[in-house]
């Protein structure tokens, strides 16, 4: 363990929500629940105002929407959420050569690389302080928690501890004793069936876990992990900060305003992936041995298969192939709101007619296109521009008629006008795309 609390885990509050009530006025300090809006959908985040009332992460929205049933439940919006990933990321990059991200909103980040003139707990909670106002900043006003210690485990505990919006820095030497009194469940790798096995050895805390033998931990969970346990109930974790080096793997993916159910639909967007995949492989003189692909079903659900090719290739109709197996083997009946396909395992070189299949390379593929009808349907919080009044976001839609609330996050709150479904004037509004 290191010598001094250098090691912070910063956590964006509430990422998808705040994220639509930065975006959108009239949700502000407001109830708002992202995720599946249909009957089999899942919470993926609820704001901090939908948690009073019990809401939570990973909850099926019918049982959200009987809890708080005046929140907005909306559908999401992955551009915004990636863009203001990209701000924090960039930004905690410019203080530390060695961020290691481990999701959209939340990375770990080394500060004996920060350039501090030193790393007495004073030095740390200002640099951490100033750092939360540059986040809020950046991303328009976004609040983040942070912790810092000795450790990422006790720096992810810390973070933890004072949300929304704080700051904890647990000083050196007081790790056990910030751990004790906790649930055992804060140790990484403690999900339900551990707890529920550790409970039934009378072992609930981490003060119960810390008087617990390693011959006995490995009794009750096996090697590997009671060998884990044991350590981090000591706060014993030198994992160091790991940051991203060149890329692993090249993929594309695309999102799409409706929920996709025709699988021939699918087959051919994954063919037309596979293809601008294969093209930025070829650009850089690389290959690949493991294709991948990235399917968001319609309650947010994400599903990832791959399969690893005897030796690397380029070849658009081998991962095209590929990709299209892996989607064969998934159940996408209820709809489909995001599609990927990536290639990793990447050298330099290709193995020629990998399957002695090279005259497939000038196979004809149908080209695709989502329905116009698809385009059409308009899901709650997604964006839209009409020619005259602007942008605003679907507040909602069904019958024919779709309502628009317009406003963004750089005007007040705004008014509400309902239109046809197919009213030409109305149109879904999309970023520019960002340059590779």
């Amino acid at each position: 363990m290191r010598a001094h609390a250098s090691v912070m885990h910063l956590d964006l509050d509430a990422f998808f929500a705040a994220v639509e009530q930065r975006d959108k006025p009239s949700l502000r300090g407001k109830p708002v629940v992202v995720g599946g809006v249909g009957g089999r959908g899942v919470v993926a985040t609820a704001s901090y105002e939908a948690r009073r009332y019990g809401v939570r992460s990973a909850m099926s929205t019918r049982e959200a929407r009987s809890r708080c049933p005046h929140a907005a439940f909306l559908s999401g919006r992955f551009h915004a959420y990636r863009d203001a990933s990209h701000a924090v990321m960039s930004l905690l990059r410019s203080v530390s050569p060695l961020v290691e991200p481990l999701s959209l909103d939340e990375a770990f980040v080394d500060l004996a690389c920060a350039g501090l003139a030193d790393l007495e707990v004073p030095t740390v909670s200002a640099f951490a302080e100033e750092l939360r106002g540059r986040v809020s900043e950046a991303t328009g006003g976004l609040t983040a928690s942070v912790g810092i210690g000795t450790s990422k485990f006790i720096a992810k505990v810390a973070s933890d501890l004072d949300k929304p919006d704080g700051l904890v820095v647990v000083p050196p030497g007081t790790e056990r004793e910030l751990l004790r009194p906790m649930h055992v469940s804060v140790i990484p790798g403690v999900g339900p069936a551990t707890a529920e096995r550790l409970r039934r050895a009378g072992i609930h805390t981490v003060a119960d876990l810390e008087a617990v033998g390693l011959d006995e931990l490995v009794r009750l969970v096996g090697r590997s992990h009671g060998s884990g346990l044991y350590r981090l109930a000591r706060a014993d974790d030198d994992r160091p900060v790991v940051a991203e080096r060149e890329a692993k793997s090249v993929s594309v993916e695309g999102t799409y305003d409706t929920d996709l159910t025709d699988r021939r639909l699918m087959e051919g967007l994954l063919t037309r992936q596979a293809k601008e995949v294969a093209a930025r492989l070829g650009k850089h003189g690389l290959s690949g041995r493991t294709v991948s692909i990235k399917v968001r079903l319609h309650d947010f659900t994400t599903l990832s298969r791959s399969s690893t090719l005897p030796s690397p290739t380029d070849s658009p109709a081998t991962v095209g192939r590929v990709a299209r197996a892996l989607l064969a083997d998934l159940d996408t009946s209820g709809g489909v709101r995001l599609l990927g396909v990536g290639v990793s395992g990447l050298a330099d070189w290709v193995q020629e007619d990998l399957f002695g299949e090279t005259a497939e390379e000038d196979e004809e593929v149908p080209e695709v296109e989502v329905p116009s009808h698809s385009r059409r349907t308009w899901a709650p919080g997604m964006d839209v521009v009409h020619t005259e009044l602007g942008r605003g976001w679907v507040w909602g839609s069904g019958r024919g008629v779709v309502t628009v609330r317009f406003e963004t996050a750089e005007t007040p709150a705004g008014p509400v006008r309902s239109y046809a479904a197919d009213d030409p004037a109305l149109s879904a509004w999309l970023p520019p795309p960002a340059p590779e």
